[in-house]
């Protein structure tokens, strides 16, 4: 049993759920079963919390077409959060795109016992007016459009009235190509997500306006910088002020060049099962892979790639407090495989398996501020995933998935 709480694993271990909650855990020598419960042999397998992603979109897209004003139903937000669970995600943070529906159906799973990945959302996100990613072909409609710092407090106040999890701030200009937000606006969005007892995270993409966001008290950074490596003065200021990186999104960096040629991942079975068959035809298609490789920054995907990777180490490294996100949702980047290609990044960056699966577990837990996920511990939800193989020897071993439980409801 690998708990979640960056320790050694258990060997020879058991557990017990009783009303989707663990009700006690140990050594297996020391077991006594409730009279009449079902028992589960596990032998020579290995358990892990279920994966807690911070930063995906759900029902954002049908993986070709971004639409979440039209996508965003509850059909497909079910479909989109059954298939994390499948895929041992059993805890999402929409993060920007969602349709107030989704406060209804965080409601009914938060009154009960799902049988599919928890749902935490940031309602409604932040960005310039006519910015990313509002823009044509964006998302357009969606996010609270900003210029003034008055109006955005305003609408943070608006925002907090629906009771998100998380305020989420877009500050990218498209490489130049759109407007950005302005520092003040981000500060006074922040200082009201504040005012209002949440959380602020920023996307971001240049390391000057991590530094400037940081300096304004943001919470979380949802992409690594990409642009450059990071310096002293912004992890000191990431010590300083108690910002986490929240997710590093290696496999959303990965995903911009690699479905240029995606024939190896299209012939394994656990990358099409997340996959619909029409979107799979389409990306073996010269057009589509023509698009890809048209794109004026396709050449320095592969370096963006690698500056996360290297900013993400560094900041570990460093002491600063880091989670798990992948931002899947949107076209071509698929939930359930993108989990288990961004832990495999993760550990590609340098990081051990073990601080890996922590950052995906407790640490998401510790960021959303939910007492009761993260680990297997005694009281908490029996969300968790049983897998053939130790992914502490190998981290690809996550994707050896035998079931998945989510508040003791078995999805797999």
């Amino acid at each position: 049993m690998i708990d979640g709480n960056g320790g050694a694993p258990i060997a020879n271990a058991a557990l017990v759920m009783d009303g989707g909650r663990i009700r006690w855990v140990g050594l297996s020598t020391d077991l006594q079963a409730p009279q009449g419960a079902p028992v589960h042999d596990l032998t020579g397998k290995f358990i892990m919390p279920g994966i807690i992603n911070l930063h995906g979109h759900v029902a954002e897209s049908d993986g070709i077409t971004q639409n979440p004003k039209a996508l965003f139903t509850r059909e497909n937000v079910s479909a989109h959060l059954t298939l994390y669970a499948r895929y041992g995600v059993t805890s999402i943070a929409s993060m920007g795109t969602d349709q107030a529906l989704v406060y209804q159906i965080r409601d009914e799973q938060r009154a009960g016992r799902p049988a599919e990945a928890r749902i935490f959302t940031a309602g409604r996100g932040f960005t310039a007016k006519g910015g990313y990613p509002t823009q044509p072909g964006g998302i357009p409609g969606v996010p609270y459009e900003e210029d003034d710092p008055v109006q955005a407090a305003a609408d943070v106040a608006d925002l907090a009235a629906q009771h998100p999890d998380v305020v989420k701030i877009w500050v990218d200009d498209g490489f130049g190509a759109m407007p950005k937000m302005p520092v003040r606006v981000s500060t006074a969005i922040i200082d009201g997500a504040h005012a209002h007892a949440l959380k602020a995270v920023a996307h971001i993409f240049y390391r000057r306006d991590a530094q400037a966001l940081v300096d304004a008290g943001v919470d979380g950074l949802i992409h690594s910088v990409r642009d450059q490596r990071v310096d002293d003065g912004l992890v000191s200021a990431m010590k300083a002020h108690g910002t986490w990186l929240v997710s590093a999104t290696l496999s959303r960096e990965a995903s911009m060049f690699a479905f240029a040629r995606p024939d190896p991942m299209l012939s394994d079975p656990f990358f099409a099962r997340a996959v619909p068959v029409n979107v799979q035809a389409l990306m073996k298609t010269p057009e589509y892979q023509g698009r890809l490789t048209s794109d004026p920054q396709f050449s320095n995907y592969p370096r963006y790639l690698t500056n996360a990777q290297q900013n993400l180490k560094r900041l570990a490294d460093a002491g600063v407090k880091y989670a798990f996100g992948s931002d899947t949702g949107p076209p071509a980047r698929f939930g359930g495989y993108g989990e288990h290609w961004e832990l495999a990044l993760m550990v590609d960056a340098g990081l051990t398996p073990g601080q890996v699966i922590t950052a995906a577990t407790r640490s998401g837990a510790e960021f959303l501020g939910v007492k009761d996920l993260g680990t297997l511990e005694r009281g908490k939800w029996a969300d968790l995933i049983v897998l053939a193989a130790n992914p502490l020897d190998d981290i690809r071993n996550t994707r050896r998935i035998d079931a998945v439980y989510v508040a003791g409801n078995k999805v797999r």
